[in-house]
């Protein structure tokens, strides 16, 4: 019985000296202790070696796949159909492929396992002419080789670059602001006009670094900078600046810090570039799709292109929004609609009722870009373009209301209602935590005011009442009529009762009443 042995070296194929001591499984491995005992049980008949790295990846690949690789096939056909002899191979399926392509007949036991593992043991003394140093280089350089190409490995696709380079950028960003309002702020003490003249941050400190102190304006040659007529401005600024006066020193170092200013922003520029490039090359479709910063940026908060890609496009919207989300779920209120993929340019330019709608939309597309750049072995950015296509066309549609009725001449605009989210949570109402009126302090006094008039009037209705049923009870009539009551008041007004009871008027208007 012939065994096929592969080793990262090459083929070897061993003759089993004695096939009765394969009969015990259990104690198979006490043949193979030392190199004397295992070179009693196997010989070596044939050693194909591999001439480097490559051809070995290859032969590998092959195998892993189930497929008989060239240089293995000339070898079976070439030993092993002379030999006549059945052969042992440790993996079924390549067994089956063997035995389809060539006739040959094929062993796969767990007797086979253990002799392979008790061959393997003792490599190094059943294949002659092979150092262990060789061995140990060819089985490193090989795994690593291995391992690339199972996942898809190309040296040009490392997202760790662009995860380093996008936090680097924002880090430059805030310390260009920091520098640059220190730097207004310190160099304002001496000349505060030319921070209102000159808005552009790199235009200042340029001129600052050029002219220094505030009465070389004058003689300085501001044209490569400055258009002439804010070169007219700033100088005409200089002459009458109320600014202090400062030493050379402090000029000194205001124009290093300015000159610190000017180097990281073309550093800033640099990297911006190189982040471009390297975008391009990673993820071509995403870069299409949303920009370089914003794929950048979504790559560096899932951590890489592959993370990102098993994200669904729900989480691709609102990821970087995380806590607007749980602070959303927290008090059951609306949901964000967008996180780092609102600074994409397609939602910078849809109208405010749309941006939802479209930055939806981008998320799928942009989930579809990110799977097929990380997985995909096409490099182009053909995909990212007729997607970026379709959404445009899209967002014209929705802008221009032409969402027509499918049924009837379909020039009507469709009806569509729109959705509003009714939450039944109550809101707590802050209106009822004071019992005190609502009103100004000068209304309250006018209230009370007139609310004291209007008892007062009452008062007196009731007294005027109650003076004409005493009348009526002196006189001896039962009843009093309103339009006594209305002469008693006004014949009255505040008199005794006892003044107005020998009059004969009152009788008489009693009786007429």
């Amino acid at each position: 019985m012939l065994v096929l042995f592969e080793t990262s070296v090459g083929y070897a194929i061993f003759k089993v000296l004695n096939e009765k001591k394969l009969q015990e499984v259990d104690s198979l491995w006490k043949e193979f202790e030392t190199p004397e005992k295992a070179n009693k049980v196997v010989k070596l008949k044939h050693f194909e070696k591999f001439q480097d790295t490559a051809e070995a990846l290859a032969a590998f690949t092959a195998l892993m796949e189930g497929k008989i690789n060239k240089q293995l096939k000339k070898v079976l056909k070439k030993i092993v159909k002379e030999a006549h002899e059945p052969l042992a191979v440790a993996d079924a399926k390549l067994g089956g492929v063997i035995k389809e392509k060539l006739n040959l007949s094929c062993i796969h036991s767990p007797v086979v396992n253990e002799l392979m593992r008790g061959i393997r043991s003792q490599m190094d003394g059943l294949i002659p002419g092979v150092e262990p140093r060789e061995m140990a280089a060819m089985c490193l350089g090989l795994a690593h080789s291995l391992s690339r190409y199972r996942l898809k490995f190309s040296a040009d696709k490392v997202d760790t670059m662009i995860v380093q380079a996008i936090s680097l950028l924002d880090d430059l960003d805030k310390e260009l602001n920091n520098y640059i309002m220190r730097c207004r702020e310190w160099y304002g003490w001496h000349f505060p006009e030319l921070g209102k003249i000159i808005s552009d941050n790199l235009t200042y400190c340029k001129c600052l670094q050029k002219v220094g102190d505030r009465k070389n304006y004058a003689s300085a040659k501001l044209s490569e900078l400055l258009p002439e007529e804010v070169e007219a401005e700033v100088k005409a600024a200089a002459e009458i600046s109320m600014g202090t006066e400062v030493s050379e020193e402090d000029i000194c170092n205001i124009l290093h810090l300015c000159t610190q200013v000017i180097e990281i922003s073309e550093y800033r520029t640099q990297l911006y570039e190189y982040l471009q490039n390297r975008m391009m090359a990673i993820a071509p479709n995403v870069t299409v799709m949303v920009g370089e910063l914003v794929g950048a940026r979504l790559i560096a908060h899932a951590g890489s292109l592959l993370n990102l890609a098993k994200h669904a496009a729900s989480t691709v919207q609102i990821l970087g929004a995380e806590k607007a989300l749980f602070r959303a779920l927290k008090s059951r209120r609306d949901t964000p609609k967008y996180g780092l993929i609102y600074h994409a340019s397609l939602v910078g330019q849809t109208s405010p009722k749309h941006k939802g709608k479209i930055s939806r939309m981008l998320a799928a597309k942009t989930v579809l870009a990110i799977r097929y750049d990380a997985f995909g072995e096409d490099s182009s950015s053909a995909m990212g373009v007729e997607n970026r296509a379709k959404l445009e066309a899209r967002l014209r549609t929705l802008e221009d209301r032409g969402i027509r009725k499918i049924s009837g001449t379909g020039k009507a605009l469709a009806k569509a209602e729109k959705y509003e989210h009714k939450s039944e949570v109550k809101t707590y109402d802050p209106s009822g935590d004071s019992t005190l009126p609502t009103f100004s302090k000068k209304r309250r006094i006018e209230q009370v005011d007139k609310e004291d008039e209007v008892i007062e009037k009452k008062a007196k209705k009731a007294k005027v009442k109650i003076k004409a049923l005493l009348v009526c009870e002196h006189l001896g009539k039962p009843t009093v009529s309103q339009a006594f009551v209305k002469w008693m008041t006004r014949k009255t007004q505040g008199d005794k009762i006892q003044q107005l009871l020998p009059s004969g008027s009152l009788q008489s208007e009693l009786q007429t009443s």
